[in-house]
C-alpha cells in the first residue's frame, strides 16, 4: 500500500466521524490530463478549500494543490508537533516551503492541501467591520460565510498554562478592556478561537472539502500549475497547463475549463497567484520580455504593492527548555487596532522549546514588489516587502518594542518564569530605531500582489481577461483582524456563493421566455 493511499484511508475515516465525505484525490496528472471542469481552482490552500466546496454544490470542479495531503500527517494535525513542520523544509516535498526575502528576512508558505491553515498557529479571529465595509463586501453574506466556516472548523480553546499566564500580562500593560471569548476584533485581550480541536487535532481547510458534494470535485495532489492556458485570441482562459511536484520530469499535462462558461480560479496565495499571472504572460510588460514570456495583458500593477507586517520577537524565557508546545489562543489589540500581541512556546529544535512574546504592526506604510527569479514555477519568486523603510513605520515600531517589554516585564509574566523585572530595557529613541531595524522579523501575514482595484475588479475577475479570477489574500491592501486566515477562509465561501449567484442569473438571462438558449458569448 503507497503512503498516500494510506494517509487517504485514515482521512476518510476521520472525516466520515465528523459526518463529511472527502472528495476523490489523486496523485496521477494523467488522471485529469485532457479532461474539463467547470471550474479550476489552483491552489487548494486556505481560501482554494472553501471556495472549492461551495462551487461544487452546482458545478465540477478540479482542485490543482502543488502539495500532498494534510491527513495522518502528526507535523499537521497534532497540537504537541505544532512547530515541528517549519524545522523541516525541502526543496518540493515539506508541507512547509522556507523562502528568503531580498530584505534578507526569512520566511515561510504553506505547500498543502490546506495551505498555510496546516502551519499556522490555528488562531481565528474575524476582520474588523472597518475591513468589510472598506472591502465593498455584502455584509450578511459575510457573516453567513464567517459562520459557515465556524460551524465546521473552529473550536473554543481551553487555555493552556502560559496562555492563561501571558493574557493577565497583557492586562498589566494595559491591553484593556478584557473580552473574554470572541472571534470578533475589537480592542483590548482576547480569546480567539482555534482551528484546534478539544483534543489537540487540527482542522486545515482542506477538512471544509468534505462539506461540499463530492463527486463534484477532484483533488489533484503534488501538481504544479505551469501557466494558464488562453483561447486563439488571447483572451479568455480556457485551462491550465501543469506538471507533477517532484522535480523529477519536465513532462507538462493540460486541463480545460467547460467550453461555455467555465473559469480558472486562481487561490495559489500572495505569493503563488501573482507569480502564475506572470509566468502565464499578464504583469509589467518589460519584466514578462526580460524572460521572454509572451505579453497577453500589459497588467503593471502584478506583483506590486506587496507588504508584510512588520513584527518583532522577544524571548522572555532566560533559555532553552523542554516545554510543552502551545500555540497562541489570546491576542492583545491595541487601540485603533494598531499593533497586535500574541505568545507562543515554540520548538527551536527537536527537543527545546522558547517562549516568544510577539507584536506586528497592522498597518504598515512601506510597500514591495515580487517578481520572477526563473520561468520554473517551482522555483520561489524574489520579493522584497522593505521592511520599516516608511518612517512612520519605523515610529510604530518603537512604540510597539514598548509595549512588548511592557508585558515582558509585568509581575503575572515575571513570576511565572520565575525572573525579576528587568532594570533594563531599550529605551531612548536612537536604540528603540537600532533594536527595531536589527531585530524585525515576519508575522507570516505577508500580503498583496493582485489587488482589487488594480489587478483584478470587485469581482475578484482578472482585467483585461475573461474567465480567470484571483480569491486569495494576494488581493488584501491590508491584513485583515489579528490574522487573515479566517477573513481568507471566510473569502472562498463568500466569494463562490456569488459566483453560483452570477451563473444562476446569466442561465436565466440566456433564456428566452419559451425557455430556448440562446447563443453565449
Amino acid at each position: 500500500m503507497s503512503h498516500f493511499v494510506f494517509l487517504f484511508i485514515i482521512s476518510m475515516f476521520i472525516n466520515l466521524s465528523q459526518g463529511a465525505q472527502m472528495p476523490y484525490m489523486t496523485t496521477d496528472p494523467k488522471e485529469v490530463s485532457g479532461k474539463s471542469f467547470d471550474y479550476i481552482v489552483v491552489g487548494g490552500g486556505t481560501a482554494g478549500c472553501s471556495l472549492a466546496a461551495t462551487l461544487s454544490e452546482k458545478y465540477s470542479v478540479l482542485v490543482i494543490e502543488r502539495g500532498g495531503s494534510p491527513f495522518g500527517d502528526p507535523l499537521v494535525e497534532e497540537r504537541k508537533y505544532f512547530g515541528y513542520s517549519l524545522l523541516n523544509t525541502d526543496e518540493y516535498s515539506s508541507v512547509a516551503q522556507s523562502f528568503t526575502s531580498v530584505d534578507g528576512i526569512e520566511n515561510y508558505r504553506g505547500r498543502v492541501l490546506g495551505g498555510s491553515s496546516a502551519i499556522n498557529g490555528g488562531f481565528y479571529s474575524r476582520a474588523s467591520d472597518e475591513f468589510v465595509k472598506k472591502a465593498g463586501w455584502d455584509k450578511d453574506l459575510v457573516q453567513d460565510s464567517y459562520k459557515w466556516v465556524e460551524s465546521k472548523v473552529v473550536f473554543m480553546p481551553e487555555l493552556t498554562q502560559w496562555q492563561s499566564v501571558v493574557q493577565f500580562g497583557f492586562l498589566e500593560a494595559g491591553f484593556y478592556p478584557y473580552n473574554g471569548y470572541s472571534l470578533e476584533h475589537t480592542q483590548g485581550t482576547k480569546i480567539g478561537g482555534s482551528i484546534y480541536d478539544q483534543c489537540g487535532k487540527r482542522h486545515t481547510s482542506a477538512d471544509l472539502l468534505g462539506f461540499g458534494k463530492p463527486n463534484c470535485i477532484t483533488v489533484l495532489l503534488n501538481s504544479t500549475v505551469k501557466s494558464i492556458i488562453f483561447d486563439g485570441n488571447k483572451t479568455r482562459a480556457v485551462g491550465v497547463r501543469f506538471m507533477e511536484s517532484d522535480g523529477n520530469s519536465d513532462r507538462s499535462y493540460k486541463a480545460h475549463v467547460e467550453k461555455h462558461r467555465g473559469e480558472v480560479i486562481l487561490t495559489a496565495g500572495a505569493l503563488g497567484s501573482p507569480q502564475i499571472l506572470l509566468l502565464s504572460g499578464i504583469g509589467p510588460e518589460n519584466h514578462l520580455k526580460d524572460f521572454d514570456i509572451p505579453v497577453i495583458v500589459n497588467l503593471k500593477e502584478v506583483g506590486r504593492k506587496m507588504s508584510d507586517n512588520p513584527a518583532i520577537s522577544l524571548l522572555v524565557d532566560r533559555f532553552s527548555q523542554n516545554r510543552t508546545l502551545e500555540p497562541p489562543q489570546v491576542a492583545a489589540i491595541a487601540e485603533g487596532y494598531k499593533f497586535i500581541l500574541e505568545s507562543e512556546v515554540l520548538p527551536t529544535d527537536i527537543t527545546t522549546t522558547r517562549i516568544s512574546i510577539a507584536a506586528k504592526i497592522a498597518f504598515p506604510k512601506s510597500k514591495g514588489r515580487l517578481k520572477l527569479n526563473s520561468t520554473n514555477p517551482m522555483e520561489n519568486p524574489s520579493v522584497k516587502f522593505n521592511y520599516l523603510k516608511n518612517k512612520e513605520d519605523l515610529d510604530a515600531c518603537q512604540e510597539m518594542v514598548l509595549h512588548l517589554q511592557h508585558v515582558a516585564r509585568s509581575e503575572t509574566v515575571t513570576f511565572f518564569l520565575g525572573t525579576q523585572a528587568q532594570d533594563k530595557f531599550v529605551a531612548g529613541d536612537e536604540d528603540l530605531k537600532n533594536f527595531c531595524k536589527q531585530n524585525v522579523r515576519t508575522y507570516y501575514h505577508y500580503h498583496g500582489g493582485c489587488l482589487v482595484g488594480s489587478v483584478v475588479d470587485e469581482d475578484y475577475k482578472v482585467n483585461g481577461v475573461k474567465r480567470l479570477r484571483v480569491i486569495d489574500g494576494s488581493t488584501f491592501e491590508e491584513s485583515p483582524g489579528t490574522n487573515p486566515m479566517a477573513t481568507v477562509l471566510m473569502l472562498g465561501r463568500y466569494q463562490g456563493i456569488k459566483i453560483l449567484k452570477e451563473r444562476e442569473e446569466q442561465e436565466i438571462m440566456f433564456l428566452s421566455p419559451q425557455g430556448s438558449p440562446q447563443p453565449q458569448p
